[in-house]
């Protein structure tokens, strides 16, 4: 029996006491090709704030848009017949590109919360455009840790073994987590000259774009070399209701990380 004080539950907790999850919505990304990929996201994130403290880790970022068509206007270079792996993917665009673009194999991971792997791997095996061997690979990943289940997925005879491409789409804006961030990027990329990271995104929050940009100062040196190939304006900011310079929230930038000891530099 309930405790009742004058008629009211006071177990009961107040209205508006939980917060209300969101549906699940979905977006497309129009390929260069002009195929169409429809992507479900999840209703919420346990991981990304706008600067106004709404969710945001379960949309559709600008820069994810941004590389997806970098790499597939790359392709033959890029992905084609290579092993691909991507962080944080959320949707998982840039990972379908790769996988419709000849990619050997694909591993595409995010933060290990139940809802976004299952939204990843339901997106990755409802694609009609993919073949129907599948070369998409859906991993749960925390940065920083072991990578052996994603090295798993390669081929045993590669050698030396690692990712000939690693796609990094609006990650730098986790300051706390750029250190094992690029320990995963070292633990990962293949160590043969053409084997490169991708780290596209947009300052969100203009006022702390100088700790985004540390994460490439951190791989300058850790080995990497790190050259800017990609910045564009775009048409419209990621969030309207944010603060700060216009400009700079709808401009995505691109860098390009390789293997300092074996590179020789330049752009693609």
């Amino acid at each position: 029996m309930l405790d009742v004080e004058d008629g009211i539950d006071i177990f009961k907790e107040p209205d508006g006491f939980y917060e209300v999850e969101k549906p699940g919505t979905t977006e497309t990304h129009t390929m260069r090709s002009g195929e169409v990929l429809t992507l479900r996201l999840v209703g919420h994130s346990p991981l990304w704030h706008s600067a106004n403290g709404e969710k945001q880790g379960h949309l559709l970022f600008n820069a994810g848009h941004v590389i997806a068509h970098y790499v597939e206007e790359r392709a033959d270079t890029l992905v084609n017949g290579k092993n691909v792996l991507e962080f944080g993917a959320g949707a998982g665009a840039p990972s379908l590109v790769c996988a419709l673009k000849g990619a050997r194999h694909v591993v595409c991971t995010d933060y290990p919360d139940a809802e976004l792997i299952e939204n990843l791997r339901s997106n990755m095996g409802h694609c009609s455009l993919l073949p129907s061997i599948r070369n998409v690979h859906v991993e749960g990943f925390i940065w920083g840790r072991s990578p052996k289940d994603l090295l798993a997925h390669l081929h045993p005879g590669s050698v030396p073994q690692g990712f000939d491409l690693i796609i990094l789409s609006d990650l730098v804006f986790n300051h706390s987590e750029h250190g094992k961030l690029i320990k995963s990027i070292q633990d990962t990329l293949r160590r043969i000259p053409d084997a490169r990271a991708l780290a596209f995104f947009s300052p969100h929050r203009p006022w702390l774009i100088e700790q985004d940009m540390q994460f490439f100062d951190l791989a300058g040196r850790s080995g990497f070399e790190v050259h800017k190939v990609y910045q564009r304006v775009g048409d419209k900011v990621m969030f309207s209701e944010d603060k700060g310079d216009e400009i700079l929230r709808r401009t995505v930038f691109g860098y390009e990380l390789r293997w300092k000891e074996l590179c020789c530099g330049g752009f693609v």
